[in-house]
């Protein structure tokens, strides 16, 4: 089977939600940054990452309903006191709408951006499509200014068939010969079931098909809240590009 609609609807996603990140990554604010009651840090970016994807899986992939397991929720944003940062996150997510330039005149309030957020609360399940998403793999590499990733995958009867890792941060002379420059930065790997793994440069170059086995999974990070672990779903679908 074919996921190819699937794929391209994913590295759209990521690659908008990627560069939403990288706006806020360059000049974040401390009233970007808020604390959850588990004490990690959530962002202006994680939940403006989370909206994008949200949105463009349903714009581009409207035949089918929508199943996102995803890791913020509203609950903050709904409070007085979220009000102001919801208004950041709108005027974020409607920017890079509009940057983009594929949907036309689209304005998002910030009642929609809520829904979008709040798309993400499917609790997924072993049967049918389940896109699992975490909008930022590294929130506290992102507040440093250092590396994170958009990381999302499609799940299909319980098993992972396509996965995109977004790296805005990630030197493309680390991993390319054929950089651009020794100072570029920005990658988009990706790859589905059957047709190996492939990355680019976030900003559109030619995709380059990678060797066998040459992704490692270098760390761990927290387990999605409803049973999905981002890093190894990604790994498992970067690194056997032998289907």
């Amino acid at each position: 089977m074919s996921y190819d609609k699937e794929l391209t609807a994913a590295r759209k996603a990521a690659s908008l939600a990627a560069s939403l990140c990288q706006k806020v990554q360059k000049a974040l604010l401390q009233s970007d940054v808020q604390w959850k009651s588990d004490r990690t840090p959530v962002t202006v970016a994680d939940y403006g990452s989370q909206a994008i994807v949200s949105f463009v899986l349903e714009r581009e992939l409207s035949d089918e309903p929508l199943s996102l397991v995803a890791e913020e929720d509203t609950g903050d944003l709904c409070k007085d006191s979220g009000k102001d940062t919801l208004q950041r996150i709108t005027k974020l997510v409607n920017e890079t709408i509009a940057n983009d330039g594929s949907y036309g005149a689209c304005t998002l309030s910030p009642e929609d951006v809520l829904r979008a957020i709040d798309s993400g609360r499917s609790e997924g399940g072993s049967f049918g499509r389940h896109w699992v998403l975490d909008p930022i793999d590294g929130t506290k590499g992102f507040v440093r200014g250092d590396q994170y990733a958009v990381a999302l995958a499609l799940l299909h009867n319980g098993k992972a068939v396509l996965g995109v890792l977004a790296c805005p941060n990630l030197p493309l002379a680390s991993i390319a010969g054929n950089a651009p420059s020794e100072y570029a930065v920005g990658c988009l790997f990706y790859a589905q079931v059957g047709s190996g793994t492939f990355m680019q440069s976030l900003d559109g170059s030619s995709p380059v098909k990678e060797k066998k086995n040459r992704f490692t999974w270098t760390r761990c990070t927290r387990p999605c809240s409803r049973s999905c672990n981002f890093p190894l779903i990604l790994w498992h679908v970067l690194s056997c590009n032998c289907y």
